[in-house]
């Protein structure tokens, strides 16, 4: 389990949004939780390289992507733009 240091948030969501498709597919708390292990850098099941350029693109703006499964195993992607603006939450097939 991360330190409570380590859930500050590192970077603004911006305006935050979820595909119709995404919204009709995955729990509301499955999403709200996912968007705050993003946010404090928790990228969920992204590769290696892909991770390590997201803690690069926090401090040199950046898109950063995480990875997770719902309780039902459904993959979701959350996406945040780099300049901060918004971040979006879809279905791999809403990409």
């Amino acid at each position: 389990m991360p330190s409570a240091f380590a859930m500050m948030p590192k970077f603004p969501l911006g305006q935050t949004v979820i595909t119709a498709h995404a919204k009709d597919v995955l729990p509301e708390l499955d999403v709200a939780l996912a968007l705050e292990r993003h946010q404090c850098g928790d990228w969920g099941d992204v590769d290696r390289p892909d991770g390590l350029m997201n803690q690069v693109g926090i401090h040199s703006g950046g898109r950063l992507v995480s990875i997770y499964k719902s309780v039902r195993g459904q993959k979701f992607y959350i996406i945040t733009e780099g300049d901060r603006s918004a971040t979006t939450v879809l279905l791999p097939e809403d990409y």
